[in-house]
């Protein structure tokens, strides 16, 4: 069973910075793309970043280019967000993602019925 357990979450001021991390619990999803996504109330959940696992590629809506830093570890099975600049309009939970490629090119991950694992979430609020 795969899961994704993310952690990192939690309060922080306008224009400081938080790293999130996503453990995966399988070293099966060799090739998959990993991403995260974020959910703010009454929002829907909006994609944030993407990464292909095994080349390092990585892709970013235009809202959150040149703050968010997306990355991986591969010897520790962890993938990270690193959010900089952060303002109230970033609070919201920040969920891991995965989904096996099928031939879909990174930037389509935003696409949320296409994502095959979800982690729980961890709880992101900056205060203004």
């Amino acid at each position: 069973q795969v899961q994704l357990v993310e952690s990192g979450g939690g309060l922080v001021q306008a224009g400081g910075s938080l790293r999130l991390s996503c453990a995966r619990s399988t070293r099966t999803l060799t090739n998959y793309h990993m991403g995260w996504f974020r959910q703010a109330p009454g929002k829907e959940r909006e994609f944030v970043a993407a990464i292909n696992w095994s080349g390092g590629s990585t892709y970013y809506p235009d809202s959150v280019k040149g703050r968010f830093t997306i990355s991986r570890d591969i010897a520790k099975n962890t993938m990270y967000l690193q959010m900089n600049s952060l303002d109230a309009e970033d609070t919201a939970v920040y969920y891991c993602a995965a989904r096996s490629p099928q031939g879909r090119i990174l930037a389509t991950m935003g696409e949320v019925k296409s994502i095959d694992y979800w982690g729980k979430g961890t709880l992101v609020t900056v205060s203004s």
